[in-house]
């Protein structure tokens, strides 16, 4: 999957995406969530949280 492609499922750019990969910016809470929605992940997976 592009970057481009990654934004358009969030509703944000492909510069955004970027920016996350660099550890440039963080996703907003909101999209945390809408990321595990799509891909039916936890937000602990998501953020690699153990018990």
């Amino acid at each position: 999957m592009t970057q481009a492609q990654f934004g358009a499922m969030l509703a944000v750019s492909q510069d955004t995406i970027s920016l996350w990969e660099k550890d440039k910016s963080m996703p907003t809470v909101e999209c945390l969530v809408a990321i595990c929605k799509t891909f039916r992940i936890s937000a602990d997976d998501l953020l690699g949280l153990e018990l």
